[in-house]
């Protein structure tokens, strides 16, 4: 429905509509993150025409205190004093390093399954987001048309119903392939691995975003591969600049990059950073390892694109799962290799021969089937609702010089604190009431982000998750004050 110029009359009474509706969303009466009435159910319930509705709404929009979701309606989104952290490194000269795994981490996921634990620190969607019924149908469904049962061994590359409609999804981000393409994998780590393994050999650097998701430097470490570490913007991604200048100046071998949705920031890269990315790395003849975990979880109009999609040399090797988006447990991967798929085949096969059977062919048939897609229309509404919640809560509750990711996708924010809070202290004082979070020192290899946690919203906030975010933000506040 578009915008109409109005008579004075109506005018006056959707400028009156809005300013109404504007009052109970500063008041807090309607809530960040929930649902607003259809323009023609408040139509109906204000006695206006649906042109009044509609101006009303668009008002909003133009204030930045509702957004409009693609086939789902209107939500409120005012985010009260939200800044966007400052994560860029200033340290332009920074020399490759061994990859390090800090301590931290093993202190942060020792008692990750403790009974009565506030799981903040586990960048995944709560199980009961999770079509655990219909997945747990179609596994039986897969076992019951499989001639042996899904007792054999799967192809070496992976199960064909599976890749075929990988190849088929990969319409929506851009791709033009076929099965022949995909590689699969027991996960997305795990494609990681195999696509480094085919690029590059112990003692090589490769480039990596800062801040990251610390598994990568563990994987790193295991590999025996040095880091360029390449600052990343909180909203834009990379920085195209530093990495062209370190070109020059290092021998990279290739690079790992999150273009979509990043863990920890949720940025995500423009088409035309994308492009020229691509272009950059081609021009040297540098492998692109794509990690596309998050691109499911968008929360816009449409699915982004990858750098896999502006590839005309074969060098974006994209890797992804259904970890973030289906079935963690499931450890269900890919990659598409381009023109080093034969040499991730080999590596497969040397390593573990085949992904399990069963695994891979229900996901294959829940693609197939349809169910694939509502679960992920259902799953993205409830994390953008949820991204919103959550970050209301921490506005409400923590320190007045707090910055918050505004994250375009996945299901993580990154929350930059005062300097003067340590967020490994933070994170040791939360343990004491059953609180988890991530501290920012474990994203990088040398624990420079001292004064940042990340968050993940993947369960609902309810009251428990309320009030452990008014503990933390309690605690931030006192350490402020000492």
């Amino acid at each position: 429905m578009e915008a109409q110029v109005l008579p004075l009359e109506e005018e006056f009474l959707y400028v009156q509509l809005a300013e109404k509706l504007q009052k109970n969303i500063l008041d807090g009466v309607l809530k960040t993150g929930e649902k607003l009435l259809s323009v023609r159910a408040l139509s109906k319930e204000q006695g206006v025409s649906l042109s009044t509705a509609f101006n009303a709404y668009t008002q909003l929009e133009i204030k930045g205190l509702i957004e409009a979701r693609p086939k789902s309606g209107y939500y409120v989104s005012f985010r009260k004093r939200v800044a966007r952290p400052t994560s860029e490194t200033e340290d332009q000269d920074k020399i490759p390093e061994e990859a390090s795994v800090d301590d931290i981490i093993s202190l942060v996921y020792r008692d990750i399954n403790a009974e009565g634990l506030i799981r903040l620190s586990i960048a995944v969607p709560a199980i009961e987001l999770l079509p655990v019924a219909k997945l747990s149908k179609t596994m039986a469904e897969a076992i019951r048309e499989s001639v042996d049962s899904c007792m054999g061994y799967e192809h070496p590359q992976g199960n064909l119903r599976l890749r075929k409609q990988i190849a088929r999804y990969a319409f929506n981000w851009g791709g033009n392939i076929t099965e022949k393409d995909v590689v699969t994998t027991q996960g997305c780590m795990e494609a990681l691995v195999f696509c480094l393994k085919a690029v590059a050999e112990p003692g090589d650097t490769i480039a990596i975003e800062t801040p990251t998701y610390f598994g990568i430097f563990s994987v790193m470490k295991s590999l025996g591969l040095k880091v360029l570490e390449i600052p990343t913007h909180p909203e834009e991604g990379i920085s195209l600049e530093y990495l062209a200048d370190a070109i020059e100046k290092v021998t990279i071998k290739a690079c790992l990059f999150v273009t979509n949705f990043t863990n920890p920031l949720g940025c995500e890269m423009s088409d035309e950073k994308k492009k020229r990315l691509v272009e950059l790395l081609a021009a040297k003849e540098i492998p692109l390892i794509e990690d596309d975990i998050y691109g499911e979880l968008y929360f816009g109009k449409k699915r982004p694109r990858t750098c896999k999609s502006f590839d005309q040399k074969g060098l974006v090797l994209l890797c992804a799962s259904v970890s973030k988006s289906l079935a963690p447990g499931y450890r269900v991967g890919w990659c598409i290799p381009g023109k080093f798929i034969d040499k991730v085949k080999q590596i497969k096969l040397m390593h573990i021969v085949s992904s399990a059977t069963p695994n891979q062919a229900a996901v294959g048939l829940f693609f197939e089937t349809g169910r694939f897609d509502l679960h992920l229309r259902n799953l993205r509404k409830a994390l953008y609702t949820q991204s919103l919640l959550y970050t209301k809560a921490i506005v409400d509750y923590f320190p007045e010089s707090t910055k918050v990711s505004q994250p375009k996708g996945g299901c993580v924010l990154w929350v930059e604190l005062d300097k003067r809070i340590d967020a490994f202290e933070l994170f040791k004082s939360g343990l004491k009431y059953n609180i988890s979070i991530s501290p920012g020192h474990i994203f990088s290899t040398d624990a420079r982000f001292t004064n940042c946690i990340r968050i993940c919203y993947g369960a609902p906030l309810n009251k428990e998750i309320e009030h452990a975010l008014k503990i933390l933000g309690r605690l931030a506040k006192d350490m402020i004050k000492i």
